[in-house]
């Protein structure tokens, strides 16, 4: 059986971005538990604002096939404004059901404040619309600007959730997803 291949996606354009560190951290892990790791670092894709009648636009077709290519995907999301990035949203944009459906995804959110947590549950809705397995483990980071330092992730709790999230995307890569979900039946035209 080959290894599965665990596919991050950085949702920050920031130079020093401790999401970028987070989802690096959490891909190594995933090398650790036997996996194949490959980061999608947001800042290197052209990715013009989604136009569902230039699909392919930049370079869409290169985020799309990494996803597709994946067996598991890890979503990592600064917060801004109680919800996911952006530039995170914009790639999600271009892909779906192909690229997401019966997929085990890993959520993590980083925060300058103290509750991440609406950004996670904003991702996993949009998850759970593309039909995707949710990790149920998810790794936030608060006041990050305490938490990591020179690259590295310095809190040990902190180090340990977002360790256990690459583990965790390796050891279900696999599994067997659950039946169609009322949200992603309901996606109408989401397919399109």
């Amino acid at each position: 059986m080959s290894r599965p291949h665990v596919v991050g996606i950085a949702g920050s354009l920031r130079d020093e971005s401790y999401t970028r560190v987070a989802v690096e951290r959490a891909l190594a892990e995933a090398e650790v538990a036997g996996g194949t790791t490959e980061l999608l670092d947001l800042r290197e894709f052209d990715l013009p604002v989604f136009d569902a009648d230039a699909r392919e636009a930049g370079d869409a077709t290169r985020l799309t096939d990494a996803v597709s290519g994946a067996d598991a995907i890890l979503l990592g999301t600064p917060v801004y404004h109680g919800s996911f990035s952006a530039p995170l949203k914009n790639a999600l944009d271009y892909c779906g059901f192909d690229e997401f459906e019966n997929k085990t995804v890993g959520l993590l959110a980083v925060a300058g404040g103290s509750f991440p947590i609406t950004a996670l549950e904003h991702l996993r809705s949009v998850c759970r619309a593309l039909n995707c397995w949710v990790i149920p483990h998810q790794a936030a980071i608060p006041r990050a600007r305490n938490a990591v330092e020179a690259g590295d992730i310095t809190d040990p709790d902190i180090d340990e959730r977002v360790a256990r999230l690459g583990e965790e995307a390796v050891q279900y890569a696999n599994i067997e997803p659950d039946p169609p979900c009322f949200e992603s039946t309901e996606n109408v035209g989401a397919d399109d």
